[in-house]
């Protein structure tokens, strides 16, 4: 019925889950608590909010090659434990700060930084690490089930930020996060994990490592198209999350409780998306599925830009709608163009071409959250918004015109003397 085959019940694949729904749950937490801490406790203005939420984003542009380089050099449970790790000291000293009143938004957007550095380095040691566990026929799957804990922590995550900050402050969220992200690096640290060998040749000049990734992802047709892609479609997305606090807490008046619900409709429609992806591949061409992605994500945009026109409840229920759409749209995008990616990329260059998809898919963000941060000041969050509405547009575009929606299934693995 599917290209999806059954896997074994792998203790280390286990604890592999296990451990990145703790780490996606911490990020969720973390990623709604700093947002609500500055707009609730410091009084942040649209362009202070647009700075933060890029800081929040630089490192996935600065670090993200260097990260692909160690992936390839070095072993990467070791990389994603060490990464949680500091997530946790991170996030656990951060409730001292702000008790002794030490923490202001300036500490507030280092640490935003320094948190992001270390997902930058887990996420690209997750994806060259997956392919070591299950293998090429098996990496849809895995790639579905992982998915599957990263929407239960986007779906559950934002809501419990929202109502830990409405009980008692931000600062609890960040301390629940800290604790999660302990529990991650517990997991990844155990004997068993340690399945890789790294492949590449650690005295290779950086430049020459990183042209040989750059080269590859140029130089093919889908990996080009689906960077382009990404860039239009993070570009947009931080655009907009720069403004959607304000906006919905200043012109729709929704309690911090409402938007994490709006936030977290996200996550069901990434959990809805798992389950469902399996029937979706069995009924349409993999070019399709992926496509499915961009296409969503217009019709969510206009939903949240419909909210502009809206009050009350109404306005409540279009969040809800285009989140929910962002979710379930884009995830089936990332189960098929990751297991597209990963299928077809040489072992030792792995690390590295997802360390450049990263730097596409979210070193756009401290662009669009400028962007959007600096629209919103000079022209109105409403303005901001709908600069992002047209973003998704122009992402659509760019994969309409690639070889993605004439691709049936996943092609051949390119050689190494090839690549």
């Amino acid at each position: 019925m599917s290209y999806i085959p059954a896997i074994p019940a792998d203790p280390a694949f286990r604890r592999l889950w296990f451990a990145n729904l703790a780490a996606n749950g911490g990020e969720q937490l973390a990623l709604a608590a700093i947002p609500l801490m500055a707009a609730l406790a410091l009084g942040a203005t649209p362009e202070q909010m647009g700075g933060l939420s890029a800081l929040q984003t630089l490192p996935y542009l600065l670090l993200s090659l260097v990260a692909g380089i160690w992936a390839d050099r070095f072993p990467r449970h070791w990389l994603m434990a060490g990464s949680e790790a500091v997530r946790a000291l991170l996030l656990l000293w951060l409730p001292l700060l702000a008790f002794t009143g030490w923490l202001g938004l300036a500490g507030l957007a280092v640490l935003g930084f320094a948190l992001s550095a270390a997902t930058v380095l887990f996420n690209v040691a997750a994806q060259a690490y997956l392919p070591a566990l299950v293998g090429r026929e098996g990496l849809a799957r895995a790639n579905a089930r992982l998915e599957f804990a990263r929407a239960a922590a986007v779906f559950l995550g934002p809501g419990l930020a929202g109502m830990v900050a409405g009980w008692t402050s931000p600062v609890a969220a960040l301390a629940v996060s800290g604790v999660t992200s302990a529990l991650a690096a517990w997991l990844l640290a155990a004997p068993m994990m340690r399945r890789d060998v790294p492949q590449a040749q650690s005295g290779l000049p950086i430049g020459r490592a990183l042209a040989e990734g750059f080269t590859l992802v140029w130089r093919h047709a889908l990996l080009r198209a689906i960077a382009g892609c990404a860039m239009a479609w993070n570009f947009s997305w931080f655009v907009l999350m720069a403004v959607l606090v304000l906006f919905a807490t200043n012109d729709l008046r929704l309690t911090p409780a409402q938007i994490g619900f709006a936030l977290g409709a996200q996550g069901l429609g990434m959990l809805l998306a798992t389950v469902c992806m399996p029937f979706i591949h069995a009924s349409l061409r993999l070019g399709t599925m992926i496509l499915l992605g961009p296409a969503m994500s217009v019709f969510a945009a206009l939903s949240v830009g419909g909210a502009t026109l809206l009050q009350g409840m109404g306005a409540f229920a279009a969040l809800c709608a285009g989140f929910f759409l962002f979710g379930f749209g884009p995830m089936l995008w990332t189960i098929g163009q990751t297991s597209l990616r990963q299928a077809i990329v040489p072992a030792r260059l792995i690390g590295r071409v997802s360390a450049i998809q990263q730097v596409a898919t979210l070193g756009m963000r401290p662009l669009g959250a400028l962007a959007g941060g600096w629209v919103g000041g000079q022209y109105g969050l409403t303005a901001a918004i709908w600069l992002a509405v047209a973003g998704y547009g122009v992402q659509l575009a760019v994969i309409l015109l690639s070889p993605m929606p004439y691709l049936s299934e996943l092609p051949e693995a390119l050689a190494e003397e090839t690549a």
